[in-house]
């Protein structure tokens, strides 16, 4: 499988995961031509794609949706409560309603030569899900957009050979920066996002020596930047009651504005 963020943050969010017959996208919150655009870089048409994997209704992880399946009719997934919500979502405009495929969290289906399985996240959206993608023996997966992590949660990210796991923000820049005092108790509440220190607190439950891959993403613009979410979470890691430390592994920053480097396991 190749494993590749297109864009992360919290203006706009896409991954890439595949393998040499099942192209699939988590996420489309960016503009469909900056999406095609990632693709030509893989080598990869909007055409080959065999479906988009949605986490959740908001903006930042819908936006090109309308663009992808108006023009290459691609099956979109997400849960029944999910879809309910971009229906209604008129920026997407038009297209065939019949893409919209409803898939139940917890139950494992497959989509070519993968393996997908939706996991519930604590988010305030209509029904939320992060993802774990498996081929064979090999698994991958996004998780972002989680205003906690819970046991539930760590057995879903078990045994992964790379992740894309939300950093989203430091807690004393959000606490001291200019949002509203509602937006800084939704952020950092149970249904916001993970903050740089939890994120390097959950991958202390994950860590083990096949874990080729970690990205950090989904970071806030206003509440975060890179070299601080790496060197929080690293602290973390090496810092934290396992026998591992940050330079085990290959950690980096899934940036907005370019891709990843692509991970094949």
């Amino acid at each position: 499988m190749r494993f590749v963020s297109i864009a992360s943050g919290s203006s706009g969010n896409c991954t890439y995961v595949g393998s040499e017959n099942t192209h699939l996208l988590v996420d489309a919150g960016v503009s469909g031509r900056r999406i095609e655009a990632g693709l030509r870089e893989l080598g990869i048409s909007g055409k080959e794609l065999s479906g988009i994997l949605v986490t959740h209704e908001h903006s930042d992880h819908t936006k090109g949706l309308g663009v992808l399946a108006r023009k290459y009719e691609i099956p979109i997934y997400a849960t029944k409560a999910t879809l309910e919500e971009i229906e209604t979502q008129k920026a997407l405009g038009a297209y065939d309603r019949e893409l919209l495929t409803p898939i139940p969290p917890d139950v494992a289906f497959s989509l070519g030569d993968l393996q997908v399985k939706p996991f519930r996240i604590d988010h305030d959206a209509a029904d939320p899900v992060g993802y774990r993608i498996c081929q064979g023996e090999k698994a991958v997966a996004v998780a972002t957009d989680m205003g906690r992590f819970t046991p539930y949660t760590i057995e879903n990210l078990q045994g992964l050979d790379a992740i894309l796991l939300e950093a989203n923000h430091d807690v004393r820049m959000l606490e001291t920066g200019p949002y509203p005092y509602y937006l800084k108790r939704r952020i950092l509440g149970d249904y916001g996002h993970l903050s740089n220190e939890n994120a390097g607190r959950l991958l202390n439950f994950l860590l083990h020596d096949r874990l080729k891959k970690i990205f950090l993403g989904h970071l806030s613009r206003e509440n975060n930047y890179e070299e601080l979410a790496y060197e929080t979470v690293c602290l973390e890691i090496t810092e934290g009651e396992t026998a591992y430390k940050a330079s085990d592994f290959s950690i980096s920053v899934a940036a907005r504005e370019r891709m990843s480097e692509i991970v094949e396991v």
